[in-house]
């Protein structure tokens, strides 16, 4: 067994999650302690100036502009992160054999092959002193997948250590929103659903100056606009078949901008759960129950949604024990051991890979990935 650390920066926004498990990379996993650590304000604004200026890359090492500050950014923030978490569980880093450091996407266009995540493994590596593995997405959009969603093995693992004997769906909803199907026995079918917490956050922010809709109150006020929601789920994205990806900018919520903010939270909540019910007529059989994790999992209105829309219980990841908040990090912990490992993290069902594929990159510490 392994013990590794997981981190995750997600498409929110956040801030950093932090997570330790024991794992052998395949069905043995212990789950350890986790903590987040926000981002200050003026980190979320660099980020979000990056991600526009990414949208014009064309090389996915090319760092210009804001891009080049937002990637020292992240990886102090990580590496700061790690020390805390460290300290605050008095862990001795000699007992650590890996870290899994996803970095903060800003790109992501796999129809381009191209898929951009800032942060320096190497230099993360250099400063924590432990193993590091990084840029886990590129090798399987290099090889004509779509890069993500990546955590779907490590939810079949989860699922596996739980006994289901049934097939389950495991639903994360960050800024962005994917769904992981596992039947026993069988390879993980997975897909992005949709914009998740993304174009609610945005709203809050832009209207309110709020960083989310806390527990989904805002949206529980007002009522969903069925004409615009209907609009909203008539992209072609929604009709498409696993496996399928999206970039936190792909869809907009301008079509809300003249309602009032309780109708506009609540139709961008509603297309949320919409959207993430659009994908059951394409899964080969009705889930026993989905499990929600990710930040999405505490917004009350959103769950009450997809409970009114899909056919079976939805509960949140910690019913069974799980980590709503860590289970990205403890995903990319674990998938850092398969890495290591040499075994796949992408299979043609998550990413529509050829061939289930290893990926992810020892970082060499003390050299730039630049």
């Amino acid at each position: 067994m392994f013990r590794a650390i997981g981190l995750m920066s997600g498409t929110s926004m956040d801030g950093v999650d932090v997570a330790l498990i024991e794992t052998d990379g395949e069905e043995g996993i212990v789950l350890g302690p986790s903590r987040s650590y926000p981002y200050a304000e003026t980190d979320r604004a660099l980020l979000r100036g990056a991600i526009q200026e990414a949208a014009l890359l064309d090389d996915r090492q090319s760092r210009p502009g804001s891009l080049a500050l937002a990637d020292a950014m992240i990886t102090d923030r990580h590496a700061e992160a790690v020390e805390a978490f460290l300290s605050a569980g008095s862990i001795d880093r000699a007992t650590i054999d890996l870290i899994g450091f996803h970095g903060q996407t800003v790109l992501h266009r796999p129809g381009r092959r191209l898929t951009v995540q800032i942060g320096d493994g190497n230099t993360l590596s250099a400063r924590t002193g432990i193993k590091v593995v990084h840029d886990f997405r590129a090798a399987d959009v290099a090889r004509g997948g779509q890069g993500a969603p990546l955590v779907p093995v490590f939810h079949r693992a989860l699922a596996a250590a739980a006994g289901f004997l049934k097939p389950v769906a495991v639903i994360n909803i960050g800024g962005v929103a994917n769904l992981s199907f596992i039947a026993p026995g069988q390879e993980p079918i997975a897909c992005d659903t949709g914009p998740g917490n993304a174009l609610l956050d945005d709203l809050m922010r832009n209207r309110l100056g709020l960083p989310c809709d806390q527990d989904g109150a805002v949206a529980a006020r007002g009522t969903a606009d069925q004409s615009i929601l209907d609009q909203l789920l008539a992209n072609p994205f929604f009709a498409e078949p696993p496996p399928k990806s999206l970039d936190r900018n792909d869809f907009s919520g301008q079509l809300v901008n003249a309602l009032a903010i309780e109708d506009a939270a609540a139709t961008l909540t509603a297309f949320t759960a919409a959207s993430l019910a659009s994908v059951l007529p394409h899964l080969p059989s009705s889930p026993s129950m989905a499990i929600v994790c990710g930040g999405g999992a505490r917004n009350k209105t959103l769950m009450r949604e997809m409970t009114n829309r899909f056919p079976c219980p939805v509960a949140v990841a910690e019913t069974l024990g799980w980590s709503s908040d860590a289970m990205e990090a403890q995903a990319f912990a674990y998938l850092a051991v398969r890495t290591f490992k040499n075994l796949p993290i992408t299979f043609p069902m998550t990413t529509g890979v050829e061939r289930p594929l290893p990926g992810g990159v020892l970082a060499r510490a003390g050299l730039s990935s630049l």
